[in-house]
């Protein structure tokens, strides 16, 4: 008789995925009401709500790319989780919202609980860093759509502000001052055109920056807005500087008619980057375009409050720089 076929001879074991959810229960934050809920995952909104009298709702979603392929080669899974929160809550935050939950997805060639666990724990890490609740997920064994060893991650992330304190860019002026802040490294977008440029033998040899963690801004970036508030005092814009860097993710929080001057020289460029253009031979455009070349973040202030926000968040180990300022014109970004 013929063997009866099942879902774990086609390359899918129900069996592990479900010890492997069970032992990553206890990184659920207990806002999350995991104890009632079979499909679904509920958040307790009552505490949140009482700080606000007319909450907005702010949500992200992203994922890491093709950095998971340098984790994957050199068998360094610990931080990626937390480059997967970071993608995520930096957006959030863009917006002044307090990142309140956030979802994750998991697919994979193999579950290899392992690699998995060391991702999660990633993840409950950066939460950590964010103030921000994981509330659930999902983890889809896919054999056939990814090899044995490969695996990608997604994330989903809402957060919460009150409606006139949203950060939009509207109130920007001729004269108001971009605040750097620093970034850890590539964080997470790029690292196609990395991986072309320094190939194999580069990719070993600069391994440890490449895998840098995304640095997560949301405490720092908070507590500089409530300081800012109880002064009466706002800030005008905040850019995440992700996929499009420069001429394109920093740009969109500009009001039309205006336009951003960077100052080359006016932040240090970690020396990866350097290395990078070197490798590939990428024109400086290119590299501007596409990498946060040390910058991770942007504010915008005016110019009376620039020195203090500087060191706001210096004082919070939030390296930051004075890079350039708002200008009048219908080119939105000029780097000199």
């Amino acid at each position: 008789m013929m063997a009866r076929l099942t879902y774990k001879d086609s390359g899918v074991d129900v069996r592990k995925a479900d010890h492997f959810v069970r032992g990553i229960n206890g990184f659920l934050t207990s806002s999350a009401l995991s104890e009632i809920a079979a499909f679904g995952c509920p958040f307790d909104l009552g505490p949140a709500l009482k700080k606000y009298k007319n909450p907005v709702l702010v949500s992200s979603t992203d994922g890491v790319g093709t950095k998971l392929k340098i984790a994957q080669v050199f068998g360094s899974h610990g931080t990626v989780g937390i480059d997967l929160v970071g993608m995520n809550v930096n957006d959030v935050i863009c917006l002044g919202a307090q990142p309140l939950f956030f979802l994750d997805y998991v697919a994979c060639g193999r579950l290899k609980p392992k690699i998995l666990h060391a991702v999660v724990r990633g993840i409950h890490a950066g939460l950590l860093q964010a103030g921000c609740a994981l509330i659930g997920g999902e983890t889809a064994e896919m054999p056939g759509m990814y090899d044995e060893n490969e695996y990608d991650l997604a994330g989903f992330c809402v957060g919460m502000v009150e409606r006139n304190a949203m950060v939009t860019g509207s109130r920007m002026l001729p004269g108001d001052i971009i605040i750097g802040l620093a970034s850890s490294g590539l964080h997470s977008n790029g690292f196609s055109l990395a991986r072309r440029a320094l190939g194999a033998r580069g990719m070993r040899k600069y391994s440890a920056e490449l895998l840098a963690p995304t640095r997560i801004y949301v405490k720092p970036i908070l507590r500089t807005l409530a300081s800012l508030r109880a002064a009466s005092k706002t800030v005008k814009g905040i850019a995440h500087i992700t996929g499009g860097a420069f001429y394109s993710k920093a740009t969109k929080i500009v009001p039309s008619g205006l336009g951003m001057v960077v100052r080359k020289g006016s932040w240090p460029v970690p020396d990866i980057f350097k290395r990078i253009q070197e490798y590939g031979a990428i024109e400086e455009r290119e590299m501007y375009s596409v990498f946060n070349m040390g910058i991770g973040m942007m504010m915008v202030v005016t110019k009376k409050q620039a020195e203090s926000v500087v060191k706001k968040l210096t004082h919070q180990k939030c390296k930051s720089w004075a890079i350039g300022e708002i200008v009048k014109s219908d080119t939105k970004m000029r780097i000199e």
